[in-house]
């Protein structure tokens, strides 16, 4: 007992014990979010604000560079609008809220709170689009959405959450293709590379896909506990809601026809997804590409002369390097500022006492393997850049490796089963596609068609779980 005292922060239960709890206790320890009297509302608390940010800052660089605009949408839609494309209403029929009333006057129509914003956009790019020379439209929104969800879990699934929406218009079937799969990219491309979290990009089946949808792809992440996260979507509309809401235009051939529409968006759901991947029993590792503190500067023995005026020169000289925090306050020990800060899953700490000025250094603390390394003062400003892309490198290979142990080629669907009933993490093999078989994996292994991967292998030619010719590899898990 002494010993877990010694090496954790004790507020947090171990994972090995209780997954579901110790996610509770770090989002709350480490004050991401905290919950409101409204079930399933969160509110976002500005650390966790501050991770959003920094992914919402690195995403619309990247819409931005591909010629994107962000544009903003109302967050009220009348029920009329809703009910024009049928498969959509039908498929977010069970979670809209309504709004019936303006004050104390009943509303002539209902007012859906947006659970995503496909019609009201189609219903004014109706008004905007005449000409082929008004194509493509590139467009996106940041804004909150309502889905009325039973059972809630802080940024995994809540009634209101935070995200992005693209909505594409484009002359071509192709264009419009090639849109959904480039968004797609982008997406996997910050995952990686922004978040360290190693994802599988591909198809979603027939019975999985959007309400609405022509086709949808998906990127699938591994959490610690052996369940999948759909981390961010990309759809092929098609002319489904262009046909529905009427948008034509008028074509180079001098003809009205209907342009091919895409919607693509990612959410605060991803912060869930860096807490599930990367976090431990000390708290949170955050990436430190979205670590709202990269370094943080502890002083000890401040009641020292000089301790504190050195920590500060340090943070100035440090300030542009990095996002650099000086923990300068009085009424907390360095230790317990030392497990705070572990806790909070900053990726590098700087602790400066008496010593460390008089031999001209530093003790320099690495979040993801805890490794304390003594560092010159004078080589800190090369070597902080250099090592948070050493951390994020580390964070990644750790992740993929971990997704790598826990992928298992099934070879039936007793095989599946016992994969989901003990290991979990994801279950590849050869599958045919057919939605019958679809519902049976569900129903016998609890397990969902999580991707129909783009890197296709060879894994036989049958389905092993219903014995049709098989289409695809297919990768499936339990998922939240």
């Amino acid at each position: 007992m002494g010993k877990k005292k010694k090496e954790f922060v004790e507020e947090i239960t171990p994972m090995e014990e209780d997954f579901a709890q110790w996610y509770t206790d770090v989002i709350k320890k480490t004050e991401l979010v905290d919950y409101t009297p409204v079930k399933g509302f969160m509110a976002i608390r500005s650390y966790g604000y501050a991770i959003w940010e920094n992914i919402q800052s690195y995403a619309d660089r990247k819409f931005k560079e591909t010629g994107h605009k962000n544009c903003y949408f109302p967050l009220l839609i009348p029920e009329s609008l809703l009910k024009k494309e049928a498969d959509h209403v039908e498929g977010f029929a069970p979670e809209v809220a309504w709004v019936t009333h303006g004050g104390d006057e009943e509303l002539a129509e209902r007012l859906a709170i947006r659970p995503t914003s496909e019609t009201i956009i189609c219903e004014m790019y109706k008004r905007w689009l005449n000409s082929y020379r008004d194509l493509p439209f590139l467009y996106n929104q940041w804004c909150n959405v309502v889905r009325w969800e039973k059972a809630t879990r802080p940024f995994l699934r809540t009634a209101e959450f935070l995200w992005q929406e693209g909505h594409t218009l484009h002359e071509t079937a192709d264009e419009a293709q090639d849109e959904t799969l480039k968004m797609l990219n982008i997406y996997k491309e910050m995952a990686e590379n922004l978040l360290a979290m190693p994802v599988i990009i591909g198809k979603k089946s027939e019975k999985e896909k959007f309400a609405g949808a022509h086709a949808t792809y998906t990127m699938e992440a591994l959490m610690h506990d052996g369940k999948a996260l759909q981390a961010g979507t990309s759809h092929n509309l098609a002319q489904h809601f262009t046909k529905a809401f009427d948008i034509s235009f008028l074509s180079r051939e001098g003809k009205q026809e209907y342009p091919h529409h895409t919607s693509w968006g990612i959410s605060t759901r991803l912060i869930g997804g860096i807490i599930m991947v990367h976090g431990d029993n000390r708290g949170l590792v955050l990436p430190p590409g979205v670590a709202p503190t990269q370094v943080a500067i502890i002083p000890i023995a401040t009641h020292k002369e000089g301790v504190l005026e050195k920590a500060r020169e340090l943070f100035e000289s440090l300030k542009d390097t990095a996002r650099v925090e000086l923990d300068d306050r009085e009424n907390y020990s360095p230790g317990w500022k030392f497990n705070e800060w572990e806790m909070k899953g900053a990726p590098i700490r700087i602790e400066i006492g008496p010593r460390d000025i008089e031999n001209g250094q530093v003790m320099l603390v690495r979040r993801d393997t805890m490794e304390k390394t003594p560092v010159k003062i004078d080589e800190l400003s090369k070597l902080i850049p250099e090592l948070l892309q050493e951390i994020n490198h580390s964070l990644f290979q750790k992740a993929k490796k971990m997704r790598d142990e826990n992928t298992h080629y099934v070879k039936d669907l007793d095989h599946l089963k016992e994969v989901m009933n003990t290991s979990q993490g994801f279950a590849k093999a050869q599958w045919c596609e057919n939605e019958e078989c679809e519902e049976d994996i569900k129903t016998v292994t609890g397990a969902t068609m999580r991707c129909i991967p783009f890197e296709q292998e060879d894994l036989g030619e049958k389905c092993p779980f219903c014995g049709r010719d098989a289409k695809s590899t297919t990768y499936f898990a339990k998922a939240y």
